[in-house]
């Protein structure tokens, strides 16, 4: 994918996000990945709010998933609560700050792509 049209695609799925949330600004990636692991959670109380170490699990949710398909991880399954668990299958190779944050918002895009697939799919 050549950056331009990373760009684009990463700007289309934080112009999604921020219009489905009615938010005014646009979402960085960790407000995307926190989204992610609540879709992926399967579940949210509106009245109640997550606590701090329940954020970052969401955010590891997300990452998780989206790397599932890499083989980093391996689900192993849901705990009582329901919260999604996974196994760590292989290290996460990508080394630099830049290169694994530009890894993610490809994985993110692609998971957005497969959502609006998905939906395409349910309208027909």
């Amino acid at each position: 994918m050549e950056e331009w049209q990373l760009d684009f695609e990463w700007l289309q799925v934080r112009h999604i996000v921020k219009d489905a949330m009615g938010k005014k600004d646009l979402p960085d990636l960790q407000s995307i990945l926190y989204l992610i692991g609540i879709q992926e959670l399967g579940r949210w109380d509106g009245e109640k709010s997550f606590t701090k170490e329940e954020k970052q699990d969401l955010m590891h949710i997300a990452v998780c998933t989206l790397l599932e398909d890499e083989g980093y991880y391996i689900f192993e399954g849901r705990d009582q609560d329901g919260w999604p668990h996974w196994s760590e299958n292989k290290s996460f190779d990508i080394a630099g700050l830049a290169d694994q944050e530009l890894f993610l918002k490809k994985k993110v895009i692609r998971y957005f792509q497969a959502l609006q697939e998905l939906e395409k799919d349910a309208i027909k």
